[in-house]
């Protein structure tokens, strides 16, 4: 990874909860506080990271205040940085217990040109906006997509989806997202059957010219048709016309990878860390 590369990505880390969180200093940690209800920025907030150059001066007490600190609001301990920019940090992570999990990243070089993917017959690709039908359900895809692992085609299918859907409406997280996407904090890409029904889905925040791409899954009943493929390049595509130029992504699966690699993303030649927190997609 190049020290450029590197800065784009570190600062993408340092800014984009900003957009849905409060920042607590505790020493060299800062920690991301939810300002408002909802599920916004998936990699948090709720999660610490090293402040800017603050992982020389680490201290062990830091991470005790900021473990103390995520108990008090009730959130799951979660740490999360690049490992080129806090080496120690690991270490000390796993002496107080904590597990840690490594999250390979991929990058789109800026001139790397990206051709949208076929779609079998009837699907179609849509952004989503804030008041579009089909969102209660494209928040609800993931869910059904990560929990039944791997690629093969599965069982789960538009039945569970709208079940899925209807949780999502009444717990509140459906109205929570409407006003991130009308600020244009997220944006959601679903690939969409002829009944208007999502059958994949990813999305991305951005933030000063750069962002992560995520949360891209297929249904299992719909798998092996080529549209997280469809999904990701739609994403790249309009996040390009929307003023980004560096688009990265991370993954836990080499089966996974295989399918960015195709698309045109290479290694990153850096490592994600994320500790006792769940695998981004």
């Amino acid at each position: 990874m190049s020290d450029s590369l590197r800065d784009r990505i570190e600062q993408y880390y340092a800014t984009v909860p900003l957009l849905f969180s409060d920042a607590e200093d505790f020493g060299s940690l800062r920690l991301f506080v939810r300002n408002k209800p909802g599920a916004p920025y998936y990699g948090g907030p709720s999660h610490a990271r090293p402040t800017a150059g603050g992982s020389a001066a680490l201290a062990d007490t830091d991470i005790a205040r900021v473990r103390a600190r995520q108990r008090e609001l009730g959130v799951p301990t979660a740490f999360e940085w690049l490992a080129e920019v806090a080496p120690t940090l690991r270490a000390r992570i796993e002496a107080v217990g904590l597990p840690v999990a490594e999250r390979p990243l991929m990058v789109l070089d800026r001139d790397r040109p990206v051709d949208q993917r076929p779609l079998s017959d009837g699907v179609t690709l849509r952004a989503l906006t804030a008041d579009d039908p089909a969102l209660p359900a494209a928040l609800a895809l993931p869910r059904l997509a990560f929990a039944e692992e791997g690629t093969a085609v599965g069982s789960t299918g538009p039945g569970e989806l709208s079940v899925v859907a209807r949780e999502l409406i009444e717990d509140g997280t459906v109205a929570a997202v409407r006003p991130v996407i009308r600020a244009g904090h997220k944006t959601l890409v679903a690939a969409l059957s002829s009944d208007g029904t999502p059958l994949a889905v990813g999305h991305y925040h951005p933030a000063k010219g750069t962002t992560e791409i995520g949360g891209i899954g297929t249904l299992p009943s719909a798998r092996r048709r080529g549209l997280a493929a469809a999904v990701t390049t739609a994403l790249v595509g309009h996040a390009r016309d929307h003023g980004v130029s560096t688009v990265f992504l991370a993954y836990a699966d080499d089966a996974v990878a295989r399918i960015y690699a195709r698309l045109g993303f290479r290694p990153a030649g850096t490592t994600l860390l994320i500790a006792d927190q769940p695998a981004r997609s």
